[in-house]
């Protein structure tokens, strides 16, 4: 093996993949209330626009295994960053609404297949290391988006074009990705077992059905409520809490601050409690923080919620992939396709409801979403909790 190939060296390179995955997209986020108003939609309707994203990506992800067999997770990566950042800059040069969609659908498309790869190069580089890193890959997801939602909104502070920020945004963090991809190559043969973490989402057996159903249930939730914050905080604090559009698009960087640093606490609370109870409080927490935001009437006590809300949700996704490679006859890499799989159709629901809930009541309505996306993960976790003392034998 060439000396120049380290494990710390592809660790930084996946970590690098996270970063830039991250940036990439929610550097657009913060400007969404501009989009929804040169776009002159509705409520209901700019719930719809945004599903775009999701829906290109679960198409991508049914061709992802596929994908990544043929050419490799590294070179997926890098072009599929690429692909996605030129797609963002197209959409925001359309005059029409349909035209960002369709571009918008790309760059999901491209980030579907982006976050199966590095996931895939991932877990190379944690068994070439022999402990777990994954979770701090995760977070430094956060930490890009949280940079790019920050970039978001100084760009609006400053009243650059979208179109301008976008085009500055994915030459850098293109350009990141692409260095990534080469640092975190695996030398053939360095890791004794291959990695099947690119299993399609196809057949499962019905008792491991049954077992993945709650852990499927937790992801949701999770996803459900990610969604909503990426997607509205921006918008709700314009129009809610009546904060500018720069204070507005930092609250986006608020939230997944928040959910970075609880992903960073999650290893060792959950050393000490237990992946169940952590998700449990995650759960609370959601719910807790959501109804401070719904009765926020002023910027400060809005982004207090969503900051706790935030923090509430960094565990729920990483409980629900750790509880999935888990499942009794199921290998790791399936249980981990189909709960990735089945995640993103929670995008396809949570930002309708919420339009549908503003068109007919207001945007505080809208929050009911993820108050009860946090009761159900509470409940769900709550009854794993219930079921593992209830097996574990009682002491004589």
């Amino acid at each position: 093996m060439p000396a120049h190939h380290t494990p710390l060296r592809a660790r930084i390179g996946v970590s690098l993949m996270f970063f830039t995955n991250g940036a990439l997209l929610c550097a657009l986020l913060p400007r969404y209330p501009e989009i929804k108003e040169f776009y002159r939609l509705t409520d209901a309707a700019f719930g719809l626009l945004v599903v775009s994203i999701p829906a290109g990506a679960i198409l991508a992800t049914m061709v992802a295994p596929s994908v990544i067999r043929r050419f490799g997770a590294p070179w997926v990566a890098a072009v599929g960053a690429l692909l996605m950042a030129v797609a963002a800059s197209m959409a925001t040069l359309s005059p029409v609404v349909a035209g960002f969609a369709v571009a918008m659908a790309v760059a999901g498309a491209c980030d579907g297949l982006v976050d199966s790869a590095q996931n895939v190069q991932g877990v190379l580089v944690e068994q070439w290391q022999g402990r777990s890193v994954l979770n701090s890959m995760h977070a430094l997801w956060s930490v890009g988006a949280a940079l790019g939602g920050l970039l978001g909104a100084g760009a609006a502070a400053i009243q650059l074009p979208i179109a301008t920020q976008m085009m500055i945004n994915g030459i850098v963090f293109g350009a990141l990705a692409v260095l990534g991809s080469v640092l975190a190559h695996v030398p053939a043969g360095t890791v004794s077992q291959p990695v099947p973490a690119v299993t399609e989402p196809g057949t499962v057996r019905p008792r491991a059905r049954w077992l993945l159903a709650p852990i499927i249930g937790l992801a949701i939730c999770g996803i459900l409520v990610e969604d909503v914050s990426n997607n509205w905080v921006p918008l709700y604090l314009v129009r809610e809490t009546g904060a500018g559009l720069a204070l507005a698009g930092a609250g986006l960087s608020v939230v997944l601050a928040a959910q970075c640093i609880g992903r960073f606490a999650g290893d060792p609370m959950t050393n000490r409690w237990g992946r169940d109870r952590v998700a449990a409080l995650g759960g609370v927490l959601i719910a807790l923080g959501s109804v401070v935001a719904m009765t926020a009437t002023h910027p400060a006590v809005g982004l207090l919620g969503f900051g706790i809300s935030g923090f509430g949700t960094a565990t729920l996704i990483p409980a629900a992939f750790a509880a999935a490679g888990r499942i009794p006859g199921l290998a790791e890499a399936t249980g981990v396709a189909v709960i990735s799989w089945t995640m993103r159709l929670g995008f396809l629901v949570a930002s309708p409801t919420v339009g549908v809930l503003a068109q007919v009541w207001d945007l505080r309505a809208g929050l009911l979403v993820p108050v009860l996306a946090g009761l159900a993960a509470a409940a769900l976790s709550l009854g794993q909790v219930r079921k593992s003392a209830a097996q574990t034998p009682a002491r004589p």
